[in-house]
């Protein structure tokens, strides 16, 4: 009771302000690092915490001094493995973004880059020509953006198409855009290992379900084949998609204002 008559509104008022900092700090460094290799890495860590703890527990002497050597140098072993993420965290931190919401860009800029997709997708079908788009969403691709060619420029439908036109350096990667900008080409993508995926299905569509069984990105395919337009989300894939379909994904899909689901979902036009 002496303890907490001692203690002022004000401390309180500190504390919880630290706390809330704190909180938000860490918030922030779980949204840099999601949708990379670094959740795997941060599970493996609190794997080795984990284990630590029950040897020290069961009194396992061996085991608990491994463990507590593993600890010893853990901090070094992150400064290494999470580098990526403590440089980007840096570099937003030195331009002010760190502490600043994400924002979408505004709807003009969003209806643009609707409209430069579709007219680039529609060509490329017309023609049957390969590609594959991927639009990140709120899971960061920093991982699969720095496998490719940086690009970091306005979407558009020539720079898309000419992307994709065969026989060129960036033709087999995947597009990866950022909002209203291409951030990378040429980018490589995981490939699901899904046994239940149509025999139909080429490399493009399994990297783009791969990608998607990982993050919440939304995906979109032109078959070199047969020129159809196909879509990936959320581990599954959707074929045969029209142009009006095609709008009406990418409206409900991706425009920020929208927070119901899209009636194609509902409709479910899915395929293995």
């Amino acid at each position: 009771m002496d303890f907490l008559s001692n203690i002022t509104f004000m401390d309180f008022v500190i504390e919880f302000i630290d706390i809330l900092l704190v909180t938000f700090v860490i918030y922030k460094l779980i949204t840099l690092i999601r949708g990379t290799r670094a959740v795997q890495l941060l599970k493996g860590m609190m794997v080795i915490v984990a284990g630590w703890l029950l040897s020290s527990f069961l009194g396992l002497k061996t085991l608990s001094w491994l463990m507590s050597q593993a600890m010893t140098y853990g901090v070094l072993a992150i400064l290494i493995i999470f580098q990526p993420e403590l440089r980007r965290a840096l570099e937003q931190l030195g331009r002010g973004s760190f502490f600043s919401r994400s924002n979408h860009p505004d709807d003009e800029k969003f209806t643009k880059v609707i409209v430069e997709t579709v007219k680039a997708v529609q060509y490329l079908a017309k023609r049957r020509i390969g590609a594959l788009l991927v639009f990140e969403r709120e899971t960061g691709l920093n991982d699969y953006i720095e496998t490719g060619i940086k690009i970091e420029g306005s979407a558009s439908s020539e720079l898309l198409i000419n992307i994709f036109i065969p026989n060129t350096p960036l033709h087999d990667g995947a597009v990866i855009i950022r909002k209203d900008t291409i951030m990378a080409a040429g980018c490589y993508l995981p490939l699901s290992e899904n046994p239940f995926i149509s025999k139909e299905l080429g490399t493009r569509h399994r990297a783009a379900l791969g990608l998607s069984e990982l993050t919440d990105c939304l995906a979109i395919i032109v078959s070199e084949e047969t020129g159809q337009i196909s879509m990936s989300k959320n581990g599954e894939i959707h074929r045969e998609l029209s142009d009006e379909e095609l709008l009406e994904i990418f409206d409900q899909e991706l425009r920020p204002q929208v927070k119901t689901p899209s009636s194609f979902w509902v409709r479910g036009k899915k395929n293995g």
